[in-house]
């Protein structure tokens, strides 16, 4: 069996820009991508916190140590400058890939520089 499972998410990221006109669909920065290991126009998922928006396109590379998460094109409508995002990156896995799998996770501050990352999320506790 396979199984889909979160491989990468940048959480609670900014976003920056929204270009309507601009080709791509979310340009993420560079430092970004590389320490969630997302690739350029791979296929991601955006979670909207401020209006509930979700939706998917690919990723682009924007510049390194900017800050950038542009959402452009089409989904340009779906988030706007000063948006807190989730932006998530899934792929599928053998379940004996699963014994050793961690997620990668990317936590922000609030101009998008990386705080710290982790490979689990705490358990909920009431």
């Amino acid at each position: 069996m396979r199984r889909i499972m979160l491989k990468s998410k940048l959480h609670r990221v900014t976003v920056t820009h929204s270009e309507p006109d601009y080709e791509g669909s979310v340009a993420i920065d560079g430092r970004l991508l590389d320490a969630a290991d997302i690739r350029e126009y791979e296929r991601i998922e955006v979670y909207n916190l401020k209006n509930g928006e979700r939706f998917s396109t690919y990723a682009i590379r924007a510049e390194e140590g900017s800050g950038i998460i542009s959402v452009n094109g089409a989904a340009s409508h779906k988030a706007s400058p000063s948006d807190i995002v989730i932006i998530c990156a899934y792929a599928e896995f053998e379940e004996k890939e699963l014994a050793t799998f961690k997620p990668r996770l990317v936590y922000v501050n609030s101009h998008n520089h990386i705080t710290h990352t982790r490979n689990s999320i705490p358990v909920q506790v009431a």
